[in-house]
């Protein structure tokens, strides 16, 4: 979004120029807009919120967004606005300060629901991340647990601001392995379900994730179905490697080693209907070498998928994850 047009969103409603902090250099597409920082260390009675909107693009939308949070004693620190050309839609996530003393969170929500109905949003999203619950996620894994005991490991050092409510797989690990010992001694539930081809589980996963925000599929190596995703209807965040659709089958990491590619990576996506072919959320990539052998080449491509997996889930908490036409996300 250009310039011009951000300036012409404020002053439409307000009638004086607002203040412009940092903006040159920027792509037309995307616009952001640092406020002035105020540390909430030193000032103990601010609280850091997040809000993200999206509606049908219109003049006026980012004075009334700054005119809601102003007039409640807040502070922007930070906002992002994307307008896609040629689209008429508006997308937009703010980070501010505020005082719960003076702005309530119940108000808080009835002012961003005002503004919500205001512009006929699509989405309207606020979240206090100190104050509101965490997302309660299940993990679901197979047989290969790097991304597991990477996600378990981010939850404990709480780099994942997430609840794990359990653990699924079908593969059957033995009580005197790393995962299960750690499970147990956290209080998080594993349930093993055998699958087979005529039978996923499927009614029983169901039961088991009822209460969830969101699943994460960290490497489970079936296929839900499009009956379990309409049934669901909640977010399905999944993680495969970047040697996809080249290499398929079995091994897929012997085979890319044995073509000698230069580059690996992973993807994060949404969990669609169509076979990981959700929309994109992150992806990663990393070059390799003649010099790596086998085993070094599996390492870093693991180790791709568990920074991938690891930074979405961050994303998707912080509300910087927003769908985008039929297939597409914006990711602030």
């Amino acid at each position: 979004m250009s310039l011009l047009l951000l300036l012409r969103r404020a002053v439409s409603s307000s009638g004086l120029p607002p203040k412009v902090f940092g903006i040159t250099n920027r792509p037309f597409g995307s616009l952001n807009v640092a406020g002035e920082s105020l540390d909430c260390s030193t000032s103990p009675s601010l609280i850091h919120g997040i809000h993200v909107f999206h509606c049908p693009d219109e003049v006026g939308i980012v004075a009334k967004l700054s005119d809601c949070i102003a007039s409640r004693g807040g502070n922007i620190l930070n906002a992002d606005v994307f307008v896609p050309e040629d689209k008429h839609v508006f997308y937009s996530r703010s980070e501010f300060v505020f005082n719960p003393a003076k702005w309530p969170r119940v108000q808080m929500d009835e002012d961003f629901l005002k503004l919500s109905k205001m512009f006929n949003a699509m989405t309207s999203v606020v979240r206090v991340p100190t104050m509101d619950p965490k997302y309660k996620i299940a993990v679901l894994a197979s047989k290969q647990d790097h991304c597991l005991v990477d996600l378990l490991h981010g939850w404990q050092d709480g780099r994942l601001p997430v609840q794990i409510t359990c653990v699924i797989s079908n593969h059957d690990r033995s009580s005197n392995t790393h995962v299960i010992r750690f499970l147990e001694r956290h209080g998080i539930p594993y349930h093993y379900l055998q699958t087979s081809n005529d039978n996923k589980r499927e009614g029983e996963i169901l039961e088991l994730v009822q209460d969830t925000d969101f699943l994460v599929l960290a490497r489970y190596m079936q296929v839900l179905s499009g009956d379990f995703l309409s049934k669901y209807r909640k977010d399905i965040i999944n993680i495969h490697h970047g040697l996809l659709p080249s290499f398929k089958g079995g091994k897929p990491a012997r085979q890319a080693f044995d073509a000698g590619v230069k580059l690996i990576g992973a993807t994060t996506h949404f969990v669609s209907e169509e076979l990981d072919d959700g929309p994109i959320i992150e992806q990663m990539v990393e070059r390799v070498s003649h010099r790596d052998n086998l085993r070094s080449f599996v390492q870093r491509s693991e180790e791709l998928e568990k920074r991938c997996l690891a930074k979405a889930i961050k994303s998707y908490c912080e509300l910087r994850v927003l769908p985008y036409e039929r297939n597409k996300t914006v990711v602030f």
